[in-house]
């Protein structure tokens, strides 16, 4: 199974972009057997308008085939319309965590027991009673 992974950064090393403002979005495919880079997706214009919707929409759709997206920060709304999309936004630890820390873990837990929020974002089975009350105890 192989799945997309996105990353808002400045320098392609760290998550540390906000998403709305995110002029660059790198995007990985990752499967247990590895992860190799797909592409960068760039945008342009005002970005750090706050409130200016549109901003965001080209970003839903250039995101769209991917199963999550690693941000520094992100706003409600925008948070929101992704998980509609059926993306999952995940925030970084801080602005220092790698990239290449990330999609080593994520391919790790692939080849284990990923955790229910994990399953149910990349849609491997439907959760079972136990990890509804998992994921709520996670919240």
């Amino acid at each position: 199974m192989k799945v997309k992974i996105a990353f808002t950064t400045t320098d392609r090393i760290h998550i540390n972009a906000h998403f709305g403002w995110a002029k660059e979005i790198d995007v990985y495919e990752i499967s247990d057997e590895g992860y190799e880079f797909l592409e960068t997706l760039k945008f342009e214009g005002d970005l750090k308008e706050d409130g200016n919707e549109d901003k965001i929409t080209p970003k839903l759709d250039a995101l769209k085939d991917c199963t999550i997206v690693y941000v520094v920060a992100i706003g409600g709304s925008a948070a929101a319309r992704l998980i509609k999309h059926g993306v999952t936004p995940v925030k970084a630890k801080s602005e220092e965590e790698k990239i290449e820390d990330i999609l080593n873990k994520l391919v790790q837990t692939l080849k284990g027991n990923p955790p229910p929020w994990l399953r149910k974002a990349l849609g491997k089975n439907k959760p079972n009673f136990l990890d509804e009350i998992e994921d709520e105890a996670a919240v």
